[in-house]
């Protein structure tokens, strides 16, 4: 069992997600127990747009660059549905962000069967074993799967197949009705993973219904764009200072943050 694994046996583990190094270095200085990415902002900080659209290498270079940012912290990266359809290549790229130094990653169902799900899943445990924890994700929220009472029912038997090819947890984005969450966490044994969305309840509510992971996703990355894109269309229409300094980190503050030395891999 990795550290990360261990951090989902007791209490619920919050991941305000980083998507690049400096990111992860901000989280880890915040407290956080663990650095977990967000694919939409990965893709947005290197000019390419969230859905499986980022070149592979990209990905292992974003995992490396978060690795060093979290500055010895366990480290999950977002790797979308494995950006391939073959089992073998997902399992391949998975190995590859054991090597970048990763100990959990995120794999989503999409719109796809789950036993597609399933079968790149046991390829990446037949590949890397207890290095990863594989959150599996299942979007029958997200996609408004079935009537919205036989989406448990549903998400518990996505689930289930996920944990006979060696998922060890279980991320339903969309889900926010407290009884629907109580139910869900009875419908599985894999600890699960709740995405920060308007209406769920807050970390001591969802603690209390036995939910073990609270992720931000794209929510602190998507909030900094909008603040990013109204002191751009502020300064582009007067070019005033003084909005750009209100309650910015000082460039001494933000600079100690970081990670000192060069590492060239």
């Amino acid at each position: 069992m990795t550290p990360f694994h261990a951090l989902h046996q007791d209490g619920l583990l919050i991941l305000p997600n980083a998507w690049d190094g400096g990111s992860a270095a901000l989280v880890a200085s915040l407290g956080a127990k663990a650095v977990a990415t967000t694919s939409a902002g990965v893709a947005w900080a290197l000019g390419w747009p969230d859905g499986d659209a980022l070149p592979v290498e990209r990905v292992v270079q974003a995992a490396k660059d978060v690795v060093r940012g979290a500055g010895g912290l366990p480290v999950s990266i977002d790797m979308e549905g494995g950006y391939s359809d073959d089992p073998a290549t997902v399992a391949a790229l998975a190995g590859r962000l054991v090597e970048a130094g990763a100990q959990g990653i995120n794999i989503e169902d999409g719109g796809g069967a789950p036993e597609r799900l399933a079968a790149k899943i046991a390829a990446i445990k037949a590949a890397v074993g207890g290095a990863l924890f594989v959150n599996a994700r299942c979007d029958v929220w997200l996609r408004g799967v079935g009537e919205p009472e036989t989406r448990v029912a549903e998400a518990g038997r996505r689930g289930a197949i996920y944990q006979a090819a060696g998922a060890d947890g279980l991320f339903t984005p969309g889900l926010t009705d407290a009884a629907d969450i109580a139910a869900m966490v009875k419908a599985t044994s894999l600890p699960l993973n709740l995405l920060a969305y308007p209406g769920l309840p807050d970390a001591a509510t969802l603690t209390g219904l036995g939910v073990r992971r609270l992720s931000a996703g794209s929510g602190v990355c998507s909030a900094i764009w909008g603040r990013a894109a109204a002191l751009t269309r502020g300064f582009l229409a007067d070019g005033r200072s003084e909005p750009l300094l209100e309650g910015a980190m000082g460039w001494a503050e933000v600079n100690a943050l970081m990670p000192q030395g060069r590492d060239e891999g």
